[in-house]
């Protein structure tokens, strides 16, 4: 079987490919699967500094695969343990969940490229990156109304902090395909570009020449603010601010900046 997700490093940065090109990178047990596996293994690389996050072929993501989806289906009525719904203790995602939820969690800033289509499940993946660059012709849309459900792959939970209440329903309610351009106006996408792979990519190593410690300590500080009150917000801006001042990385921030020369950041402890 060919490797459902591809991983490869450059200077920190990881080129992340969903690859079954044939079937549009559509979702079947076995991308969840590689999907979960790669971001368990890129969160534990301390040389890491950015993802991007993107599919072989014409495609970003079809979503669920519907022949794997009856399958899956059918197996839940036989009352198998390892079902959709399952969660582990380490984890408030399901396993349904945890393929797009799971590029939240990361350490460093994941940016998606999105191309052809970004559909259902597809498109909750593409929710759980930090950024987003998107081809003008590309298509998205919450589909799971058409089959009768609901968005159910951590979706609800990223796409309410990127769209006002109203325009997320009405994207619910209907299930209506956006382009690309729709999507930057809409708030799914961050860019619109021509070339939206390489364009993450540009973007990822602006970032990894950044001090990787104010990085993951930025993503952890604004994924946490949107989720706290005021005063707990500033609290986690404090006591993350503490940890960086002083701190060889902060340190050879600063000393770069004063001899206008390239930073050698080390890896976070």
């Amino acid at each position: 079987m060919t490797e459902r997700v591809t991983i490869r490093m450059s200077d920190g940065v990881a080129d992340v490919r969903m690859n079954r090109p044939e079937k549009l990178n559509a979702l079947d047990p076995e991308m969840f699967r590689a999907l979960v596996e790669a971001g368990k293994a890129l969160s534990e690389d301390a040389a890491l500094r950015a993802v991007v996050l993107s599919g072989e072929g014409r495609a970003f993501c079809a979503g669920l695969d519907f022949q794997s989806f009856q399958a899956l289906a059918d197996t839940q009525k036989q009352g198998s343990a390892g079902d959709l719904f399952h969660r582990t203790p380490d984890s408030p995602a399901n396993n349904a969940q945890l393929p797009a939820y799971i590029w939240t969690t990361l350490p460093v800033p994941v940016i998606a490229a999105v191309h052809g289509v970004a559909f259902g499940g597809g498109l909750q993946i593409a929710m759980g990156a930090d950024i987003r660059f998107i081809a003008p012709d590309a298509r998205m849309s919450v589909m799971e109304i058409k089959w009768g459900l609901v968005p159910d792959m951590s979706g609800t939970q990223t796409m309410r902090h990127l769209l006002p209440l109203d325009v997320l329903k009405e994207l619910t309610f209907t299930g209506r395909i956006v382009s690309g351009v729709e999507a930057k106006e809409l708030g799914l996408a961050t860019h619109v570009s021509e070339t939206p792979r390489e364009s993450a990519m540009e973007l990822a190593r602006e970032i990894a020449s950044k001090s990787p410690d104010a990085i993951r300590a930025s993503k952890r500080l604004l994924n946490e603010a949107v989720l706290k009150s005021v005063e707990e917000g500033l609290r986690l801006e404090e006591a993350l601010q503490k940890t960086l001042i002083g701190k060889p990385n902060q340190v050879e921030a600063v000393m770069a900046n004063l001899e206008k020369r390239a930073p050698a950041f080390k890896d976070p402890q």
